[in-house]
């Protein structure tokens, strides 16, 4: 049985704390997604650890992929202000979307 999600204080959606293989925290998305980066596991003792998969070492069968959440937090995406003269492409493009 999986403890509890914790929930971000930016967002408040669920998250999985996690520790890497570096021994730091990374928050991640509580659900796997195919699309993620951070191969997730439970070791021996309960404690969720996280590492990147990489060629030399891909993901193993008892590891299941997650986004961080930092990647999907909506309220991180707010606060991440662009240096002055630097464009958003992504606000380029749904703007161009919409005028078609």
């Amino acid at each position: 049985m999986a403890p509890p999600a914790a929930h971000c204080p930016d967002c408040h959606h669920p998250i999985r704390w996690t520790r890497t293989e570096a021994g730091r925290r990374l928050a991640v998305d509580p659900d796997p997604d195919p699309a993620g980066n951070a191969a997730v596991w439970r070791d021996g003792t309960g404690t969720l650890r996280s590492r990147r998969p990489s060629a030399d070492l891909p993901l193993t069968g008892w590891e299941r992929l997650h986004l961080p959440h930092i990647a999907t937090c909506p309220a991180r995406r707010k606060q991440l202000a662009l240096p002055v003269g630097v464009t958003r492409l992504d606000d380029h493009r749904k703007n161009r979307r919409t005028t078609r």
